[in-house]
Formats: structure tokens, C-alpha cells, sequence
């Protein structure tokens, strides 16, 4: 699209981790620039590609027909040649409870530029520590997201909790044509669901209702969903969300309920505190969008090291360039 070209890209640099790998993976489709990222995670506790990266890694190369290598457990370099981007239907299995959210993360900013639509299978993990859950994608990234002109939703199927995962989505994305917007804070009741697998009903009742209590102690009513059911794998957790501000919290053994609901509350009050436009988490997910889509702002409380790290790598593939600036306690930050 424009004109190819190797770019070299560190993948030590800032955060320094898989998120650098996908948003350049996701760019270099879209502009058709062939790729090399060296030092891929050099900085973690066991280096270079895992098995979750992998499966985005290829499955990005199927949709938009690219040449890639280093395609393997342990690699810290990877070179991407992408043709066209393509549509068409995929099946995709993670085989771990690795992050279906993560994959997708991995080719969505691609997707508007594909010749035609795109509609995928994918088994593996739903609910997953340090990634977004699929609540969270879908009641607050695909709603920040179609503000900015983009076509796609996703469906859970089942829940995956780690270790089994086993959890399946369906998903549908169309081409489009991205347009700018300025996030604006949403006042809205927060709306929450707490799910538990193979678990006793009690478990997401308390969970739900103990972030109902701390979300009332801060003086914000919410109404959260409970769903009790038998799936693959056996976990639970809670999503909380309002406007383009989300909170999760996943179960784990010998964690009480309660501390779980009370995790996820406090993650979203200080969100909503700042009284920013979108969360911490939401302002690096919009960041290739954004730029894409041109001419668009937000506000957030704090600007994190993967915020700053998707700008960086954003910016070496498009001719933009993000400014940010310190507001009244806020990081307004704004492309275009």
C-alpha cells in the first residue's frame, strides 16, 4: 500500500514484550512493509517467541498471505513479508490455554484493509492472567472501536480458563473505512458479568456481590450478570465496565470469591475517579486505530509503558505522529 521497504524494529524496545510483536505484525499488513524484529522479549524471564505468540504470528501470515520466519517456541527474531489481506474463513486453535484476545490483538487492526470479510473460529484461552478478557473485548474494545468506524464483533462460545483453556469464540470482522473521533468520558450504570465453570452457583453470586458492595462503598450502582455452568476447563471471574472504562479479576485456587469481586472493583474506581475519557488498558489497545483512523483524541490517568511502546512502533510503520500533553491531572493524547 505504501510502497515496500525492510523496516528493522528492536523488539527490546520500552515494554519490550509480545505487544510490540503483534501491533508491528498487524502494521507491517496493512502498509505491505516487509519486517525483521530482532530481541523479541529479551528482557523476560524466558526470552524470545511462546506458543500463544506463535499462534498469532501464523495465523496473521494466513489472512494476509505473508513469507515468515522464526516461526518458532524460544525465537527472538522474526521476519514477516506480507502480499494482500486476504478474507475469507479460519479456524484456529491455540492448543493452550493461550489468550484468544491476544491473537486477535495480533491481526484486528489489519482487518478493515482486507479485500473482504473475515470470519474466525478460535479455541483457547477466554479468560487469562495479563490479557484483556473476552467481556472486556467485547463490551468496552469493540465498542470504543466501532467510534472509530471499525466492523467487528466476536461471540463466546465457551469460557477457557488457564491451565485447559478450551474456551471458543466466533468473530466476524468487515472491511471499513476508519474515521477519526475524541473519546469523551460516557456516565453510565456499570454493568458487570461473574462467571464461574464447573464451579458451585455460590461462587459468582459472591463474587458479583462483592464487587456490588465496594463499587456502592465509592458511590457507583452497578448491575452484574451471574452465570454458573459446566465447560471444558473449570475457573472463574468477573468483567465490570461502563462508557470505554473496564475492570476484570480471575478466579484462582485458594483465592476467596470475594477477594476476587473486590479485585475487579478496584481496578475500574480508580478509573472512574480520574474521570479520564478511556482506562489504562483501553488507551494502548486504541493506539493503531487511532493512527489508522486519524484525527482522534483521549484522555487517560496514566499513560502506561505499553502505551508508549504501541506509539513508538505505530509510528515507525505510518506518517503520523502522537502528541501528549498533561491536563488538568490527565494525558490527553491525540494523533492527526
Amino acid at each position: 500500500m505504501w510502497g515496500k521497504q525492510m523496516l528493522e524494529i528492536d523488539g527490546s524496545y520500552g515494554e519490550g514484550g509480545g505487544q510490540l510483536v503483534r501491533t508491528a505484525i498487524a502494521l507491517s499488513a496493512v502498509t505491505g512493509k516487509e519486517i525483521r524484529i530482532t530481541n523479541i522479549r529479551k528482557n523476560r524471564p524466558n526470552p524470545g517467541l511462546k506458543q500463544q505468540h506463535l499462534k498469532a504470528l501464523e495465523t496473521a501470515a494466513r489472512i494476509c498471505k505473508a513469507r515468515i520466519s522464526g516461526l518458532f517456541p524460544g525465537s527472538t527474531e522474526l521476519s514477516f513479508a506480507p502480499v494482500e489481506i486476504e478474507g475469507g474463513k479460519y479456524n484456529i486453535d491455540i492448543g493452550t490455554a493461550g489468550s484468544i484476545t491476544l491473537l486477535l490483538q495480533c491481526i484486528m487492526p489489519a482487518l478493515p484493509f482486507a479485500k473482504e470479510e473475515v470470519e474466525l473460529t478460535v479455541i483457547g484461552g477466554t479468560d487469562v492472567a495479563w490479557s484483556p478478557t473476552m467481556d472486556y473485548l467485547q463490551h468496552v474494545t469493540f465498542r470504543a472501536l466501532e467510534r472509530l468506524g471499525y466492523s467487528g464483533s466476536a461471540t463466546l462460545k465457551e469460557h477457557g480458563y488457564y491451565p485447559k483453556g478450551g474456551g471458543k469464540i466466533s468473530a466476524y470482522f468487515k472491511p471499513c473505512r476508519l474515521r477519526g473521533f475524541h473519546f469523551l468520558k460516557e456516565e453510565e450504570q456499570i454493568k458487570g458479568i461473574s462467571h464461574a465453570s464447573n464451579l458451585p452457583a455460590h461462587v459468582p453470586l459472591r463474587q458479583s456481590e462483592a464487587a456490588s458492595t465496594r463499587l456502592m462503598e465509592a458511590g457507583y450502582p452497578s448491575q452484574i450478570e451471574t452465570q454458573s455452568f459446566e465447560a471444558f476447563s473449570t475457573g472463574s471471574g468477573i468483567t465490570l465496565w461502563t462508557g470505554y472504562i473496564g475492570g476484570s479479576a480471575l478466579g484462582e485456587r485458594g483465592l476467596p470469591a470475594e477477594k476476587v469481586g473486590k479485585h475487579a472493583a478496584d481496578e475500574i474506581i480508580p478509573e472512574l475517579k480520574a474521570g479520564a475519557s478511556v482506562d489504562i488498558h483501553l488507551a494502548d489497545q486504541l493506539i493503531p486505530y487511532m493512527a489508522l483512523a486519524g484525527n482522534s483524541s483521549y484522555t487517560v490517568r496514566e499513560l502506561s509503558l505499553h502505551a508508549t511502546t504501541n506509539i513508538w512502533v505505530t509510528e515507525q510503520f505510518l506518517d503520523v505522529k502522537f502528541r501528549i500533553e498533561k491536563k488538568e491531572g490527565l494525558f490527553e493524547v491525540s494523533v492527526g
